[in-house]
């Protein structure tokens, strides 16, 4: 009979655990449907792009190559096989650099790999389908263009990734604290918009919350096994070792993520006793080194960086190198000046503290709740590692923040303490639910101040599925019709410029590189090589120049009729107010159509007859 009732109870309790997760799975599989479909847009944010690009090349065993050209790296390339005597001075100062695949010197390595595995198993089709196609009203065609496929795919792999999160979140919550607090910060986590808004973007910022939340787990396993020992020093290095090799992988994801392990150095040594903490921060260090190191060489090899042009993040957005003039330099005056440097450490800690002190209850709720004791020392001990990876990145974002966080500020990849949110918000609902049982108040208003307390942690996401559905297209300045059909003219060999070369590369497959500082030489200066001319007769002639409304639509007065005679600028305003291109500019052909709201000129007519540009959406 007792064996009976012990069957029943384990079966009864078993259906009733399933049953609550499948009924979570296929609430989290709905909203993921109802937030697609209302809500998805094709990728705007440059740095997607650009990965996906990478991914799609890593995938038709291309390497690790890029189509998205940015002169800086140029740059770096060729001064590093210049500083080599065994390769000569001039062994890159012709198109060879660009006709057999730049090396990618900008992205960290595994994000495109998962992505090009993915296109490897998911057979993607990169074309747009024409008008006289046969489409899916979802996907649209070149004339009525709706979402561009591989695009959806990314924002649904990404969903998945967002899934296994918040599963691993609930997991770990379900260990530590109580299936109340569980429960809650799982479904806080899926009602969160921002998270939804970065899982159709296209960035790999939900992989790294994954990579995060893995960490913390090994982390937590590590400070019981200290404190309790239970499998000898075995399991322990093993598990410092997974954590290594977890920071490696997280750095090698975004090489920002590598600066954690400070913070897991540290919770290794106030989390373990003195006989056993030195072999143990000596595993930790030599397993994220393994990682790590052999990507630093290839990189060092091909760059002369050990991250490539990650390495001057710190110039960026200075003032050296204001917006993106660092990425779009041929030639930089590579220096650091340290007072400009502070300046723009304290400049954007202000900015982004301002953010952090309107980011709302999550924060304020994890910061009044460190004042709070555990009975757990597990959770004291990745309190004070959040805390600290909240510190380090804070100071790391803002070190290396650049014009990205200007042109998008939430959704981007320098965005990193969004990196830090669920298990922040985990510590937040456990203090709340704390404050909730401390109220002497009958079980039916505590349940109802619960309920409001998760209607308004989720009030962004619900009005953002109740508001009218809104366009899918990133427009301006992306619209892949119009990309993949300038891009279609071209040879495989022949190179474009553009001021969005990341959705030239991607959209239309094309080798593309960003447009230099100068439209032509500094009449006043015969030193200049930030221009058209000296991309041309240095590396590889530009066959020809796209540009979208990013820069026709710029301030008229500081840009255009203030800007240098040489600038793009000036150049624009030439082409829009006169319709027609200066006598020195190498392209002179365009096709009708692409003004105002565009501009495409070409070294030859590469139309057919008298081609007009497909009608581009309302901006």
């Amino acid at each position: 009979m007792p064996l009976q009732f012990l069957i029943h109870k384990f079966e009864t309790f078993t259906r009733a655990r399933v049953f609550q997760v499948l009924v979570m799975l296929l609430g989290a599989v709905l909203l993921g449907v109802v937030y697609d479909l209302r809500n998805f847009k094709n990728m705007s944010v440059p740095e997607a792009m650009d990965t996906a690009q990478l991914a799609r090349n890593i995938s038709e065993g291309q390497g690790y190559t890029t189509l998205f050209i940015r002169p800086f790296s140029l740059f770096l390339i060729k001064r590093a096989h210049q500083s080599r005597p065994e390769t000569g001075t001039n062994s890159l100062a012709d198109s060879s650099l660009l006709e057999i695949g730049l090396p990618d010197i900008s992205n960290a390595p595994v994000y495109p790999c998962v992505l090009a595995g993915l296109m490897k198993v998911v057979k993607l089709n990169f074309a747009i389908s024409s008008e006289n196609e046969k489409t899916i009203p979802f996907w649209g065609n070149s004339r009525n263009f709706q979402r561009y496929r591989p695009d959806f795919v990314i924002a649904l792999f990404n969903q998945m990734l967002l899934l296994a999160m918040v599963v691993l979140a609930f997991l770990w919550t379900r260990k530590l604290f109580d299936p109340m607090v569980a429960w809650s910060s799982a479904v806080l986590l899926l009602g969160t918009e921002v998270l939804w808004r970065f899982s159709v973007s296209g960035l790999s910022t939900l992989f790294l919350m994954l990579v995060f939340m893995l960490l913390v787990w090994c982390l937590t396993l590590l400070e019981t096994e200290a404190r309790e020992p239970g499998r000898g020093q075995f399991r322990a290095t093993f598990l410092t070792a997974v954590a290594g090799i977890l920071l490696g992988i997280g750095g090698l994801t975004r090489y920002s993520f590598a600066w954690l392990i400070f913070p897991a150095f540290i919770f290794i040594i106030i989390s373990t006793a003195p006989p056993r903490r030195a072999i143990l921060c000596l595993t930790l260090l030599l397993a994220f080194a393994a990682v790590m190191a052999p990507w630093i060489v290839r990189n060092y090899n091909v760059s002369g960086t050990p991250f490539g042009s990650a390495t001057y993040s710190v110039l960026e957005d200075s003032g050296l190198f204001p917006d993106y003039q660092l990425e779009r330099s041929l030639d930089p005056n590579l220096r650091v000046i340290p007072r400009l440097v502070w300046a723009k450490l304290f400049a954007n800690l202000h900015t982004m503290r301002q953010t952090l002190a309107g980011t709302g209850w999550v924060v304020a709720l994890f910061a009044t709740g460190l004042l709070i004791g555990f009975n757990n020392s597990a959770l004291q001990c990745v309190r004070y590692f959040v805390g600290l990876c909240l510190g380090t990145l804070f100071l790391v974002q803002a070190v290396g923040r650049t014009h990205l966080s200007v042109d998008s500020p939430e959704i981007n990849s320098e965005n990193l303490l969004v990196l830090l949110l669920p298990i922040i918000l985990i510590y937040a609902v456990s203090f709340f639910c704390l404050l909730l049982e401390r109220l002497q108040r009958p079980r039916i208003e505590l349940g109802i101040i619960g309920g409001l307390f998760g209607l308004a942690a989720c009030s962004t996401l619900i009005l953002a599925l109740l508001k009218p559905e809104a366009t899918t297209l990133a427009y301006p300045p992306y619209y892949p019709p119009t990309i993949q059909q300038t891009a279609s003219w071209m040879k495989k060999s022949e190179l474009m410029m553009s001021d969005i070369p990341w959705a030239v590369a991607w959209y239309g497959n094309q080798q593309c590189v960003w447009l230099t500082l100068n439209a032509a030489p500094d009449a006043e200066n015969s030193t200049d090589r930030e221009n058209l001319q000296a991309l041309n007769n240095d590396l590889k002639p530009v066959s020809a120049l796209y540009l979208t409304p990013l820069t026709i639509d710029s301030r008229l007065l500081s840009e255009c009729v203030r800007s240098r005679e040489n600038g793009w600028g000036y150049f624009v305003l030439r082409c829009l107010a006169f319709k027609e291109v200066p006598e020195s500019f190498p392209l002179h052909e365009m096709p009708t159509g692409f003004l105002p709201e565009q501009l495409f000129l070409s070294d030859s007519k590469r139309w057919q007859g008298n081609f007009t540009a497909p009608n581009q959406p309302s901006p």
